[in-house]
């Protein structure tokens, strides 16, 4: 699927650029360079390969799952104006 001077303009529009001559030309080339790789990748025969979430393989670093902070929510609300059931209250600003 090869891309015209139209698309590119359309494009441009729709992201609100303002492209000159140059920068259209390049851009239809790189676009279309791109669609190329695309259409390149997808002939590539993928039948029994098992889809990846990471190329590499790696091994996730756990750790034990343990309280590190303690429950500090009366210190931290004793220093605003109205609290009830520890909610902080505002006053209404909207009618």
């Amino acid at each position: 699927m090869a891309l015209t001077l139209g698309d590119v303009d359309k494009l441009a529009r729709l992201s609100r650029l303002t492209l000159t001559e140059t920068e259209r030309n390049n851009m239809l080339s790189e676009l279309n360079h791109i669609f190329e790789l695309v259409e390149k990748m997808q002939s590539v025969n993928t039948d029994g390969v098992e889809p990846m979430a990471h190329p590499h393989e790696l091994a996730l670093r756990m750790r034990t799952d343990s309280v590190t902070e303690t429950d500090q929510h009366s210190a931290i609300q004793a220093c605003a104006p109205l609290v009830n059931k520890d909610l902080y209250l505002v006053p209404k600003v909207i009618e």
